[in-house]
This record gives structure tokens, sequence and C-alpha cells, in this order.
């Protein structure tokens, strides 16, 4: 085989498999497109409105944007039970339909690497290993109630899942938090930015959310009130995750202490919770 050949297979491989991505990114959209057309279960809604305070607040054109991108969670992705927990409806709803609130007005969807959830019944073991000085390996276990894993898994606790939804004003809510990290791994790194839709808009992020990040530890370290969740010094992405639990459940209070930060995020998020959260 001469190397114009092989030239010439390999282009023609290349074009396969374009024109194959393109053909099933053509049937995702088309099968999407019918989930979120599709009528919401009555039995689902109810799961939504009892459990997930945050979706009652909803106007009505948003709430159908949460039902359907909870069907389309729900067709897509595996969601299994550990320790004995049954996987049910309402567990399933419950948490799709949250994790939906950050795809509201996107014309996205999480990427594609988000693959499964994994609930436990209540707060659950992991184990950690540190290398310390020397070289020296110590393991620990604690005990966690949500985890987002770079590999495309999200894992909470079903007891405080269904706590922080029932409560919207707390600032809150394991769900939208590890879903938020998701968001955040996309591009395989955990570092408080998330993909964004025009490369200009990673400066003005990178500019603003790092300020912001600054004068949040500043406040901690001063023991000044903040309206985040002091886990949110930990590193920026868990900042990023924490500011977004704020953002949906506090968002007057954000937006008076820290309105550059609320600004991103509207931005992010394509929505303005103050608008539809006029209570809070």
């Amino acid at each position: 085989m001469n190397g114009l050949t092989a030239l010439f297979l390999f282009v023609v491989c290349i074009a396969a498999l374009i024109t194959r991505h393109q053909l099933q990114r053509r049937e995702r959209a088309k099968r999407r497109g019918k989930l979120m057309s599709r009528e919401f279960p009555k039995e689902w809604q109810k799961h939504l409105l009892s459990n997930v305070s945050l979706f009652a607040q909803l106007p009505d054109d948003l709430k159908r944007q949460v039902e359907g991108h909870t069907q389309i969670l729900l067709n897509e992705k595996v969601f299994e039970g550990y320790n004995g927990l049954n996987m049910t409806d309402e567990i399933r709803v419950t948490i799709a339909g949250q994790a939906s609130f950050l795809l509201l007005n996107q014309k996205g969807f999480y990427p594609e690497t988000l693959k499964s959830v994994i609930v436990y019944p209540s707060a659950y073991k992991t184990r950690t290993v540190k290398t310390g000085l020397g070289g020296l390996h110590t393991e620990s276990e604690q005990s966690v109630l949500g985890q987002s894993w770079g590999s495309g898994t999200v894992v909470l606790a079903w007891d405080n899942t269904k706590q922080s939804a029932a409560n919207a004003n707390d600032g809150h809510n394991l769900v939208l938090h590890e879903f938020a990290h998701q968001l955040d791994q996309a591009n395989g790194v955990a570092d408080g930015t998330p993909f964004l839709r025009n490369r200009d808009r990673y400066y003005e992020w990178r500019q603003s959310m790092s300020h912001t990040y600054q004068d949040f530890l500043d406040d901690i370290e001063h023991g000044r009130k903040t309206v985040m969740d002091d886990y949110g010094s930990t590193n920026p992405a868990e900042f990023f995750s924490v500011a977004t639990e704020t953002f949906f459940e506090k968002p007057r209070q954000l937006q008076k202490r820290r309105p550059e930060l609320y600004l991103e995020l509207c931005k992010y998020y394509r929505t303005d919770p103050l608008k539809w959260q006029p209570h809070n």
C-alpha cells in the first residue's frame, strides 16, 4: 500500500466517523425532542409537587421544561439503588427533576460523560488515601452525603436529597450541588469553570469568579457572615457548586451580597430565579 492509498483510506475512515457521529447527534436530538413534548405522567408530577418545593414556584413554561428534561434524564441515565435501597419512580423523578433546573433555557444538555446516578438510603462510607511526608500513605473512612465522579457518576444519599429538596430557601440542595460538579467536570477538570458557549466568556468568567472567590475566602477568614455555605471555600470547584445551590435557593440574598457572582450565574444558567421566586 503506497502513501497516497493509505492517506485516502484514512480520509475515508475519518469522513465515515464524522458522518456516523452526525447521524447519532440527529437521532439523539430527535429522540429528545419527542421526550420534551411528551405528556408528563400525572404520578410523576405529583412527586415533583410534593417533594421539590422549587418546582411549585416555577412559571408554567419552565415547569414544562423541567418535566421534559426529567423525561430525557430518566430515559438516558441509569439510576441504581445501593445498600438495600429499592429504586422507585419517586426517587428517580425527585432527583432528575431537580437536576433539570440546571438546564432551564439551555440548548444543550448534560455532558455525554454523565452515565449513572447511584443512590444510598442515607449517608454512606467512603475510604480516602492521603500521601504524606516521605511518601507515607494513610487511609481514613468518612461519612458523605454525595459525590460527583469524573467518570460520569453522581452519588447521592436519598434522605438528604429529599430533605434538601423540601426546603427551597436554605441554600442547601444536594442534587443541584452534585450535578453542578458534573457540569464543571465536563472538560475533564474540576476547577470551577464549566464549559462555556463562547470562547470569549472564559476570560470574563475567570476574572469574575476569581475575584468573588477571593472575597469569599476573606470574609470567612475574618469571621464575616456570608450568604453561601463555608464549604465553598474548600476550592474553586466547591465554590461553583455551592454558589449554584445558593443561586437557585437564595437568589435575593446572593444578588444583594454578591451581585457580580449572581450576574455570572444568570448568564451561565440562562435564567433569573428572582423573576420566579418573588417571595425570597
